[in-house]
């Protein structure tokens, strides 16, 4: 979870070029926003523009908008704390989204990164395979609970076949790793 200081702001007027009109955008005071990056918030967003929220496509600033209203835990925040977001609050809220949260490191050479469309659908079902439970994990940061999955898929694969190569290397290894432990030549 973080926590956004989102300043005071008066109420201000603005000319509306397609409306054609003038806008009263109301003031409010300063707010503390409590985010949380979750799946449970990447949900809440895909129920209302129906697409992969983990996309190569840039989110347009009203779905960007959007998604930080899913992610606030705080009751009853006036839309007019979201538009006073400044350039310096979006910057954490991103800075944040894009932090690991976890120590692990994970190594994917040789592996092909898979070309699924991944929805909060899709991270549910596997957690359902991997029977991570949901309650308490769907309310963790989503690259710590992504990091958990990859963990848990690669854990449960059968270990890797050696090539003859790689079998006869570790062989020769070993025997000369034993020759020089018992001073031995054959």
């Amino acid at each position: 979870m973080i926590t956004i200081h989102v300043a005071e702001h008066q109420e201000r007027e603005y000319w509306d070029s397609k409306k054609e009109e003038f806008v009263t955008v109301p003031g409010n005071k300063a707010v503390d926003l409590n985010l949380e990056h979750s799946l449970i918030s990447i949900s809440k967003w895909e129920g209302k523009w129906h697409v992969p929220f983990i996309s190569k496509d840039p989110h347009t600033e009203e779905q960007t908008l959007h998604y930080i209203k899913c992610m606030t835990i705080n009751q009853n925040v006036p839309d007019s704390v979201y538009e006073n977001l400044s350039a310096e609050n979006i910057r954490e809220i991103s800075d944040y989204i894009h932090d690991p949260m976890s120590a692990t490191k994970t190594y994917s050479e040789g592996k092909e990164k898979s070309r699924e469309v991944v929805t909060s659908e899709l991270i549910y079902y596997w957690m359902t395979a991997l029977q991570i439970p949901f309650d308490p994990c769907e309310k963790w940061h989503l690259n710590r609970l992504l990091q958990l999955i990859g963990i848990a898929n690669d854990k449960q694969q059968p270990p890797k076949k050696m090539s003859k190569e790689e079998i006869m290397r570790r062989n020769r290894e070993l025997n000369a790793a034993r020759r020089k432990k018992l001073n031995s030549k054959g």
